[in-house]
């Protein structure tokens, strides 16, 4: 999935989290390395390490906005026109009304001006601040247009369709039909929802004396969701080129230099956040025209104004298509369309990210029905899965440290040598040679964090981009995708206090008190550092997983043979 995905940042250069992550654990992985070769003070620099009914039919009086949806007002316009349907009959509302559509998962408020979109409400999700999502961004419409505004890329109808009004009817609760006619354009948008649904179907035509004109409908501003952590860089243009079998995407900044259009067969296009996503799935093969849009919006009022992303589709002079207007949950999105999953970024350790989550997903569904716990017993069946690599390292690092006196010795002999002298050649092949006579590998301590490396990125990604974990709560826990709420984050500190337990119950391979010291200190607050801004869940995987290796690390220690230190040859003479 992840590999058909092809992504145009949004921030050019800007380095992706996934970077971030690994170039922190490379500058881990070179402190680790780089204290055993210059912390030392006895000995010489050494080269080894370790280190988405009932029918809300109309909407409630009380919480409408505007006239309700339920009895359509039919305009004298509009019942001359159905009295008589061979007149040329005007269809022209004659003031601006609200109508809202409800079902059990939206709450949409239509305006028949322009018939477009003025408010669209997830009801089963919330925001960070406890308010069901709104997907509208009204802070655009003024520049950009309500939601399922006409775009007309060639000719242009008479009258500016985005402001007039039309004449609204509803044959059912379910569908609203939205129609236009002043004796020469005439339009036609019709929206049919379903009850119980994320999705539904779109049927608009527009003709000018008779004859069909092209247009597209547009979702410019990107969603209104303000409490989202940087929203405009989240949000992106997306479509599925059916050809290609390739996820293409569009950031904010794609368009800025104007609006980017292509043709072609598309599974679905449209618009997406990290949790969200309003796209069309074209009911035939015929070609559909995209188009990227770039919009300054201010994040809120008076506030900076920063790129959002855009699209309208279409092209067409009747376009027909069902609609998906809803949560990127993997088991909705299936049930929709199976190409809906590739909306889901599992970023590159895919491969482990996604069986991550399914994992995760059976084991709250049939063992916790909590995604706290889930994580927990998780992260505990990969540390046993991993049992016997770790074995393997406690084994390596216990005999680092055996046969510490041979290598101070080594090192000893060619003291003062400086970093060009053809010596310390020498020295490393002798080390080298009691490496291999003790069956020891020196990368051995760097296994442990680079076996994690891949699941600590995928399970990052899967907390990043799950909607189920989107809210989840753990005990104290509000939230398993964010930090922390309270001031003092006992996650991280849980974390950076078993990091020096187990520190400290792990052989040291040097007995350099001073690096001994900088290992047990170093390396936990580096560590908490790092995670203390990281979602609680991912804290929460490193925590279990300390945990477990604490437990592993007592057995071993109890276990494990303590053969007598190999006695340090005397240094020679050079």
């Amino acid at each position: 999935m992840g590999d058909d995905r092809q992504k145009k940042g949004p921030f050019g250069s800007e380095m992706s989290m996934e970077t971030r992550l690994l170039l922190a654990f490379a500058l881990m992985g070179l402190v680790l390395f780089v204290t055993q070769y210059f912390i030392p003070t006895a000995p010489p620099p050494a080269p080894q390490k370790k280190t988405a009914a009932a029918p809300a039919q109309t909407a409630p009086a009380a919480e409408s906005p505007a006239p309700q949806s339920t009895p359509p007002p039919q305009p004298a316009a509009a019942r001359s026109g159905q009295s008589n349907e061979a007149a040329p009959a005007r269809l022209v509302a004659e003031k601006d009304e609200s109508y809202i559509i409800e079902t059990d998962v939206y709450r949409i408020v239509f305006s028949n001006r322009g018939a477009a979109v003025r408010s669209w409400v997830l009801k089963r999700y919330r925001d960070s601040e406890g308010n069901p999502v709104e997907l509208v961004n009204a802070a655009a419409a003024p520049r950009a247009g309500w939601p399922y505004s006409y775009i007309f890329p060639r000719q242009k109808p008479a009258v500016d369709l985005n402001a007039a009004l039309f004449v609204v009817s509803q044959p059912s609760p379910l569908i609203i039909e939205f129609r236009y006619n002043d004796g020469a354009t005439t339009a036609l948008k019709r929206f049919e929802f379903e009850q119980n649904f994320y999705r539904g179907r779109l049927l608009s035509e527009v003709a000018l004396n008779g004859r069909p004109i092209e247009h597209q409908l547009a979702w410019r501003g990107g969603f209104g969701d303000r409490t989202v952590h940087n929203p405009a860089g989240v949000q992106k243009s997306v479509y599925y080129d059916a050809a290609r079998q390739k996820l293409v995407e569009e950031g904010a900044h794609s368009p800025e230099k104007g609006p980017i259009t292509v043709s072609g067969v598309f599974h679905f296009a449209g618009i997406e956040d990290t949790y969200f996503a309003a796209v069309a799935l074209p009911r035939s093969e015929s070609p559909l025209e995209f188009t990227a849009w770039s919009d300054l919006v201010p994040l809120k009022p008076g506030g900076e104004e920063n790129a959002h992303p855009g699209v309208s589709l279409g092209g067409r002079a009747r376009n027909e298509w069902t609609f998906f207007v809803g949560p990127k949950d993997t088991d909705i999105l299936r049930a929709t369309d199976r190409k809906l999953e590739t909306m889901i970024d599992w970023g590159w350790f895919s491969f482990i990210a996604k069986p991550l989550f399914l994992a995760l997903h059976w084991i709250h569904d049939h063992w916790t029905g909590n995604w706290g716990w889930a994580i927990v017993i998780a992260t505990v069946i990969i540390n046993l899965l991993m049992l016997p690599l770790r074995f393997s390292q406690l084994k390596s690092s216990q005999k680092m440290a055996q046969i510490q006196p041979e290598l101070q010795a080594i090192q000893a002999k060619y003291k003062g040598l400086s970093m060009k002298d053809p010596k310390r050649q020498k020295m490393n092949e002798e080390m080298i040679a009691l490496y291999q006579k003790h069956g020891i590998n020196p990368m051995g301590g760097c296994l442990p964090l680079l076996l994690q490396m891949p699941f600590f990125i995928a399970f990052f990604k899967v907390l990043s981009v799950a909607i189920e974990l989107r809210g989840a709560q753990w005990l104290w826990v509000a939230d398993l995708s964010q930090p922390e709420a309270s001031p003092i984050r006992l996650l991280p500190i849980g974390m950076l206090v078993t990091q020096v337990i187990l520190q400290k119950m792990t052989p040291m391979t040097s007995p350099d008190p001073s690096q001994q010291r900088m290992m047990m200190v170093l390396m936990p607050v580096m560590l908490t550092v790092l995670f203390y801004s990281a979602s609680s869940g991912l804290v929460l995987y490193w925590l279990t997983g300390n945990v477990v290796g604490i437990v592993q690390q007592y057995f071993f220690n109890r276990m494990a043979a303590k053969p007598a230190p190999a006695a340090a040859p005397a240094p020679r003479k050079k």
